[in-house]
């Protein structure tokens, strides 16, 4: 299965997003589908059935020594001339708490991970098509502000690539486990 650690902020968040992206939205981008928007902390790829109970194991740990926070959909930036996202603000260093123990918590499961870097909180919107120009997107969203929420939850999900060779077709994501924040 392949896997990753995540944040999923709540309907209404994802909605006042949808809302402040749609007049951005064209074909210079291509444009994740609001269906799979969220914030990864531990990115796991593929993962073996046999690691997946004590993954489970150790990441209800981590959930449950992490307190829920505040947090709230903001801005936006980008990774190079290829990613456009909006972030995060509020408590930010409790959200790279719950990061830096999700990855933790993989690797002590014997999931191989890649190199351990800082973690920026980020909720990917679009790619860039051919070096598309991102400023005036990032104008667009560069005051966004929207509502703040508990984050009470850490989610497993499992991405499932495309396989039909559509052109645009986009992975799917499907919550495989969730343990509730406790601290």
């Amino acid at each position: 299965m392949r896997l990753f650690a995540a944040v999923l902020p709540p309907e209404a968040a994802l909605a006042e997003l949808a809302a402040a992206v749609r007049p951005l939205r064209d074909d210079h981008l291509r444009w994740t589908a609001e269906a799979g928007w969220h914030f990864t902390l531990a990115f796991m790829g593929e993962v073996r059935d046999e690691v997946l109970p004590d993954l489970h194991a150790r990441l209800a740990r981590a959930a449950t020594r992490t307190a829920p926070f505040a947090l709230r959909l903001h801005g936006a930036g980008h990774f190079g001339d290829s990613a456009l996202w909006t972030g995060a603000a509020g408590d930010l260093g409790a959200m790279r708490l719950l990061a830096e123990r999700a990855d933790a918590a993989a690797r002590r499961a014997g999931v191989p991970m890649d190199q351990h870097r800082r973690y920026t909180p980020h909720l990917t919107l679009a790619r860039s098509r051919d070096g598309a120009d991102l400023r005036p997107y990032l104008e667009g969203l560069g005051s966004y502000e929207g509502t703040s929420w508990q984050v009470t939850e850490l989610s497993l999900v499992r991405s499932n690539l495309p396989v039909s060779g559509v052109p645009g077709e986009q992975p799917r994501y499907e919550t495989v486990g969730a343990w509730p924040l406790e601290g």
